[in-house]
């Protein structure tokens, strides 16, 4: 992949985050934080809703050949997930006590799709 593939690939997940924050915020929830980075893994998107906290993995898809954005969040990928959001509520006191999910926002073209309590701990 040369360099300019992968800034290709870097905006176009940064404008898929921008669309699903706006999709979601628009649906009622508080953008808390974007792109937060720990040594095992990022959370794309932390919001709240309500009183439950929702680190939310975004997905976006030029084709749906190797299955669906939300498809695409492995046992792995969730493991990794399930690290960052635990160092994030370390850092976050003030969350701790919050129900919190995963929700996976995939993107495909013009077609959004929400899924929330994508996979449970």
């Amino acid at each position: 992949m040369g360099l300019t593939d992968a800034l290709q690939r870097l905006l176009r997940g940064r404008e898929g985050e921008d669309r699903a924050a706006a999709h979601l915020q628009q649906a009622g929830l508080t953008l808390l934080a974007r792109n937060v980075r720990f040594r095992g893994g990022e959370l794309d998107l932390v919001m709240q809703e309500q009183q439950s906290l929702v680190f939310v993995e975004v997905r976006v898809r030029n084709n749906s050949r190797y299955g669906s954005g939300a498809e695409s969040v492995t046992w792995r990928k969730q493991q990794r997930l399930v690290l960052a959001a635990q160092l994030y509520l370390q850092q976050h006191p003030e969350h701790q006590r919050r129900a919190c999910r995963f929700d996976v926002v995939s993107i495909s073209g013009n077609e959004l799709q929400w899924l929330k309590n994508a996979f449970s701990t």
